[in-house]
């Protein structure tokens, strides 16, 4: 692998940490094809459920727009508030499909923005940077591209955009099967910087492996296990139904409060102790994702983050975070 990681500092915290990263955008149906008309941007309104337990737990959420949302004129009405206060931070996520210039086919490949031009990637980040700060009169500073679609050979488009954190890599996942995504076999799942001069922290979305295999499934037999021979023999599932290897990430999207346990606990013995508690916006509003389809689902969808929460910050006495203070942090303990 050409790509160079240097690992951040990590060791050196005296406690775990915890950012909240946001994917918000507009709602569109998960298992249909991508379309320039799917733009609907209702679950604007149901963010506030969300925020209301992150203000209790002391936690600054990173939400990162793409373009409907930050087209949307009731978003500052919502994240105007919240920003004043100092109660959240904004970012951007890149939807390309959705995202001016409108110049590439809408289709699987071209839905991960590493696939597109880079010029033409450059342009529609260019797009939706700008209409953040003119809506919400910020600059996002916390990038992610769409469907963890990042090219990491092209880091200096991001800082000199301004971007300090990307949060786009999902750690022990190929994504070349699903429309020619990334393949994020061999890259950390602990925060990381590409070069000395640390212009850009990456920090990985908190996807790990537990159980007694884990360190085994961390090298090249990991890619077998959850490759397509695997999956079609269902050893992925067998391994985690006797707990002996599990791919779990930290999201209370279709992962039990157990589950988000055992996933920190794991990565804190291996000495990982920052965390990225990852979910989507329009899961705040009943039908607005796969995993609240009701209001008893985002009932229990929000008593999950709840419960994690009281869990991470008072039984391991966790911290909390963002992905900005994060870096200052790491750049700190460099130094």
């Amino acid at each position: 692998m050409a790509e160079t990681f240097l690992p951040a500092a990590i060791a050196t915290l005296d406690r775990p940490l915890l950012c909240v990263v946001i994917d918000t955008e507009e709602e569109f149906d998960w298992s249909g094809p991508f379309s320039r008309r799917h733009d609907r941007t209702e679950s604007i309104r149901h963010i506030c459920r969300g925020q209301a337990i992150f203000r209790r737990h002391g936690l600054q959420p990173a939400y990162l727009i793409d373009y409907p949302i930050a087209d949307d004129p009731r978003a500052v009405d919502v994240f105007g508030p919240w920003l004043a206060a100092q109660e959240c931070l904004i970012g951007a996520q890149l939807h390309p499909w959705v995202t001016p210039p409108y110049e590439e086919v809408v289709c699987p490949y071209n839905s991960y923005p590493c696939n597109l031009d880079p010029d033409l990637e450059r342009r529609k980040l260019e797009a939706l940077t700008a209409r953040i700060a003119e809506q919400l009169g910020v600059a996002p500073r916390v990038y992610k591209a769409g469907r963890y679609g990042l090219d990491i050979s092209r880091e200096s488009m991001l800082a000199e955009l301004g971007y300090e954190v990307d949060t786009s890599v999902m750690p022990y996942r190929n994504f070349a099967g699903l429309g020619g995504g990334p393949d994020f076999f061999g890259y950390p799942d602990r925060p990381f910087w590409t070069s000395p001069e640390r212009r850009l922290l990456y920090l990985p979305v908190s996807q790990s492996l537990v159980g007694p295999l884990r360190h085994l499934a961390q090298g090249g037999f990991g890619r077998k296990v959850f490759g397509k021979m695997s999956a079609r023999l269902r050893i992925p599932g067998i391994l985690a139904r006797f707990r002996m290897l599990e791919r779990i990430m930290l999201t209370p999207e279709g992962v039990s409060l157990d589950e988000m346990r055992r996933l920190v606990d794991a990565r804190l013995a291996d000495g990982n102790g920052v965390f990225a508690l990852s979910l989507h916006s329009p899961s705040f509003m009943p039908g607005g994702t796969p995993y609240t389809r009701s209001e008893a689902e985002l009932r229990g969808f929000l008593d999950r983050i709840d419960r994690f929460l009281d869990d991470f910050l008072g039984r391991l006495g966790g911290q909390p975070t963002t992905p900005l203070a994060l870096r200052e942090m790491l750049l700190r303990q460099t130094a």
